[in-house]
Parts: structure tokens; C-alpha cells; sequence
């Protein structure tokens, strides 16, 4: 461990970690910390590690530690409690931790003999990163943490990077794959955030190049393979509507014969509600959690590490007849070529517009023009994803698009944004929040600026929570009076924070802003005035009647 995240407490814990050369990110809110440690854990490949102070403290890492649950990301959470000797007698601040975090934790062990504090840690980063990997709580009470050692630690093995430990499904099942898809007419391969959980990036683009698959990935996913590789497919999911930019790609997903799930839980967002994918298709399915293989597709289980997996897979057909697959590489590759065609002429008047409150397509569209394989993107959950996702391209296998999709929280796009930037201090990063999502968090600016962690923030401020307002007319034809929001001087409370803040409200400017941000050694925030109501490409919107009337005239 080299970072944690904390404010003052535990105090003996902090007091001693220069000793131990770790460095302490202090955050403002102990649920930004969450998200910061999550963020380094998705970037490093290390455990993350926040600590917090018991009772109220500690509630607020609920939320963080719940998407790090959901999402597989190994973090590990520090909480201070009361002493012993006060336990149970309503002593200040105390709560019940273990049912506090029973719904959102791997684990929880209570460290109360100080003798046994190798045991509980070993065990508590072992259960973080081995299988499908997600948080542990470690509560140490305050007087256990002044106590002292009664043996020195003899231990020295490193269990901190994830997967702890990689294994392989059977010999007969990866051939049983390996034939399908030599033999599969149309398949397509699904690629998850277990991809990069697993570092499987290189295999799963040397089985693309081998076998001519296309690759599709969901939200997650997004960056596992080079998106602009001419068998990449991109984004899929609940967000393929008619200006996505994989709308066109559709009958590659709806026509599959083989379907290969790597590293994805099937859920709600990545199969459109489950109407995605073909009934027809034959499934296989590859994950580290045997409860996720076939959950919601009869499948062929392949339950085992994904780089592994692949690797074996990959190993297999080089041996096997791919006369089938190599005819069939040029149709796909000018499938998703006219796919990726279409959808530039359909997207082109929105993504060049002019006008001012400026379109998010816009955005995108100069922001991906100044990324580079080293990047690291991180949105906020909401809009924001869905923007991301679809109109920016990962120009690696590999690099990183993070958000949480795992409980899609609101405002953690700035903290995760941190935490990864605390974790590849080389990279550039950007966040991309919306001013709703911002403001829950906005004060971990403070944060960036005292830590001196450069990042890029661009708050797309169209003064009103956009996602809950346009399904609100979506759903019923009306919408609550709680979506409308005051149109903020992000830059000015940028300023206020030490780093720099910049107000975007012309098109033409976007470009040089981004460009001084993204060169810049200093935060820098740019508070774009943003069209209020234009909404991304999600499926179930398509033709909608009430958000058709919203838009006209106005959508370009």
C-alpha cells in the first residue's frame, strides 16, 4: 500500500503512516473518498484503501463501498469504532457497523485482539482481490489501535493487486468454445468490465485479429479494445438509438449466432432490458463469479479468469480450421465500416453545430479530437456516461473510460476522476460531469488543488437534471418542478478553490479551452453553457412523441 484516503481519523493510524512511506489524499467528504479509492483501484490494479472516522463518518462510505460491490473493485475500508470498554453503552458517535455495511461489503472483520492484526489484514486484502473482487470493512476499535504489538509481523508476501489468483475452466470446454467460434457465421463477442479487472485487453484483441470477431463492449467495457480498430463495434446496450453511435451496428448484435459474454453481469443497461440480444443465439459465457455465468442467458460456462480464458481459447483455435471466419472477415469489417459511416453523416449536423447554449455533441466531438492512448476518461453517472460512452473512442486496448455503472451514484465523477489521477499520475485525465452531479461534490476541488493532482473538469451546465426530467416526459408527459436548477458560475467556485476556471458559452472557444486545460499542470475546470434539452441516444426514446416536441426545431 502506498495511498489512503482519510481525513484525521483513525489519528494513530495517520500519525504512523509517513513511517511506512504512504501517502495520505485528504479528502472533504468521506463519500467522495469512496469513490476516490475506487478510482485508484480501477487504474492501479492495487487494492484502494479509505478510512473513516465510526458513526456518521462511516455512514457515508454506504454508497461508495455499494457501487465498489456491484462494480467488482477492491477496496478496502478502515473505520475507527469506540473503545471496548464503551461498546454497547451508547458511547459517542456508536453504531452498528456490521449491519451498517452488511449489504455492501465482502466482508467485515473486527480487529480486537491486537495480536491477531496479520490474520484480519491478510484476510481482508485476500478476500478484496481474490474471485470477483469488491470491498472489505476492517473496524478497529480506537483503544486496539494505540495497543501495541505483542510479536512483530514476520509476514512479507504482497497479496494487494488484483486477481489475487487466476484460474481456468476445463480443457473440454475451452475446445467446446474454441470449435464454436472457428464454426460461428456471425458472432460477436460482448466484452465487460471483467476484461479490465483481468488485464485480458491483449488476448481479446489477438482473438479478434485471429478469428475476424467483432467486438462490442458495454458501458464498462468501453476501452478493452481499440475502438478504432475496423473490427471494433463499440458501445452497446440501452443507448443505441438513432444517433448512437452504434445504431447502425444493430444487426450485428441482432443477427449473432455465437454470443461470447466476457466479464459482464447481463444486466439491465448492457442488454437494453434484456430485448438486446437474439433468442436464437448460442451463449458462452466467461466469468470469474460463477453466480453472474448464466444469470440471465442460458449459456456455456466458462467460469474462470478472462485473460486466461481467452488465452486458452486463443491457443485452441490457432490449431483450428478458420476457413469460415477468414471468409467471412472482409464482409464484416465493411459491415461496421458503413455502420461507423452512416452514423457520422447522422450525427454530423449536431456534433458541428454553432449554436449557443452548445450541444454535448459538440463537446465530444473536441474532446476526442485532443485525446491519446494514455488518457484516462471518468464520467459522472447520468448523461454524462451515456456521452462518453458513445462519442469518444478509445485509441487502445486498454485505456480507461471509468464511471460508475456499478450503482450509478450520482457525483462521483470528479472524486473517481482524483483517485485515478493519484493512481497514474503520468496520464492525462478528464472528467465529464454534469452541473447536477458536480454539486454534490464540487468541494473536492480543494482536494485536487491541495493534493497537487492536475485534472481536467468539464461541467456541461444546462441548468436542470436532464436525465430525471426527459424520462419524467418519457414516462408521463409531464415532469416535477424538482428538475429546474440555478444556472451556476462553475469557474468563479473554481477559482475560489485555487484552480482554474473557465466559462465556455461559444462553440468556436470549446476547442482552445480544452486544449490550455488538457496542457496544463494546474485543475482547471470549464464550465460549458450546455443545451438544456438535448439528451443522448437511449433506445426507449427513440419517436418519443413528448420529447420529440421538446426538441423541435432545436435539435440539429
Amino acid at each position: 500500500m502506498s495511498d489512503v484516503f482519510g481525513q484525521s481519523l483513525p489519528s494513530l493510524f495517520f500519525l504512523a503512516t509517513p513511517e511506512e512511506s504512504i501517502r495520505q489524499v485528504v479528502y472533504r467528504t468521506e463519500n467522495a473518498g469512496g469513490a476516490m479509492a475506487d478510482g485508484y483501484a480501477r487504474v492501479s490494479g492495487k487494492v484502494g484503501v479509505v478510512a473513516a472516522q465510526n458513526g456518521p463518518a462511516a455512514t457515508l462510505l454506504v454508497p461508495p463501498l455499494a457501487e465498489a460491490f456491484k462494480a467488482s473493485v477492491p477496496v478496502i475500508a478502515i473505520v475507527q469504532e469506540v473503545p471496548q470498554a464503551a461498546r454497547d453503552r451508547n458511547a459517542f458517535q456508536e453504531l452498528d457497523h456490521i449491519k451498517l455495511f452488511a449489504a455492501c461489503a465482502k466482508a467485515i472483520h473486527r480487529i480486537d485482539d491486537p495480536a491477531r492484526v496479520d490474520d484480519y489484514v491478510d484476510a481482508a486484502v485476500t478476500e478484496a482481490t481474490s474471485g470477483r473482487p469488491g470491498p472489505v470493512v476492517l473496524l478497529v476499535p480506537k483503544d486496539v489501535l494505540a495497543a501495541p504489538l505483542p510479536v512483530a509481523s514476520s509476514r512479507r508476501a504482497g497479496y494487494g493487486h488484483f486477481p489475487l489468483d487466476r484460474y481456468l475452466p476445463g480443457a473440454e470446454q475451452i475446445k467446446h468454445v474454441a470449435d464454436l467460434l472457428a464454426s460461428a457465421e456471425r458472432p460477436l463477442v460482448v466484452a465487460g468490465g471483467g476484461v479490465h479487472v483481468s488485464g485480458a485487453a491483449p488476448e481479446l484483441h489477438d482473438m479478434q485479429q485471429l478469428v475476424a470477431l467483432p467486438v462490442a463492449t458495454t458501458p464498462m467495457g468501453k476501452g478493452t479494445v481499440d475502438e478504432t480498430d475496423p473490427l471494433s463495434v463499440g458501445v452497446i446496450g440501452y443507448a443505441m438509438g438513432d444517433y448512437a453511435a452504434t445504431h447502425y451496428a444493430r444487426p450485428l448484435v441482432e443477427e449473432a449466432d455465437v454470443i461470447v459474454f466476457v466479464g459482464t453481469r447481463t444486466n439491465e443497461n448492457a442488454t437494453d432490458a434484456w430485448r438486446l440480444f437474439p433468442p436464437t443465439a448460442t451463449y458462452v459465457h466467461i466469468d470469474m463469479d460463477p453466480v453472474e455465468v448464466g444469470r440471465n442467458y442460458e449459456a456455456v460456462r466458462l467460469v474462470g479468469d478472462a485473460k486466461l480464458t481467452l488465452r486458452a481459447i486463443l491457443d485452441q483455435l490457432k490449431s483450428s480450421p478458420l476457413d469460415t471466419r477468414e471468409a467471412a472477415r472482409d464482409q464484416v469489417i465493411a459491415q461496421i465500416a458503413r455502420a461507423r459511416i452512416k452514423h457520422e453523416q447522422r450525427i454530423g449536423p449536431r456534433a458541428t453545430a454553432d449554436g449557443s447554449p452548445i450541444r454535448p455533441e459538440r463537446i465530444m466531438k473536441e474532446l476526442d479530437a485532443l485525446l491519446t492512448p494514455d488518457t484516462i476518461v471518468v464520467a459522472d453517472a447520468s448523461y454524462s456516461s451515456i456521452w462518453m460512452s458513445n462519442y469518444l473512442r478509445a485509441q487502445r486496448g486498454g485505456q480507461r473510460f471509468l464511471s460508475p455503472r456499478g450503482l450509478a451514484g450520482l457525483g462521483w465523477g470528479l472524486p473517481m476522476a482524483i483517485g485515478a489521477k493519484a493512481a497514474g499520475p503520468n496520464s492525462p485525465v478528464v472528467a465529464v460531469v454534469g452541473d447536477g452531479g458536480f454539486a454534490h461534490c464540487w468541494s473536492e476541488l480543494e482536494t485536487a488543488v491541495r493534493m497537487n493532482l492536475p485534472l481536467t473538469v468539464i461541467v456541461l451546465n444546462n441548468a436542470i437534471l436532464g436525465y430525471q426530467k426527459h424520462s419524467e416526459l418519457h414516462q408521463f408527459a409531464e415532469h416535477t418542478t424538482a428538475i429546474d436548477i440555478t444556472r451556476i458560475d462553475h469557474a468563479a467556485i473554481a477559482t475560489a478553490c485555487g484552480a482554474r476556471g473557465v466559462r465556455v458559452d461559444v462553440a468556436d472557444d470549446l476547442a482552445g479551452a480544452l486544449r490550455d486545460a488538457m496542457g496544463s499542470s494546474a485543475v482547471t475546470v470549464i464550465d460549458v453553457v450546455t443545451a438544456a434539452d438535448a439528451f443522448p441516444p437511449i433506445s426507449a426514446w427513440d419517436d418519443d412523441p413528448t420529447l420529440s416536441e421538446l426538441t423541435a426545431g432545436v435539435a440539429l
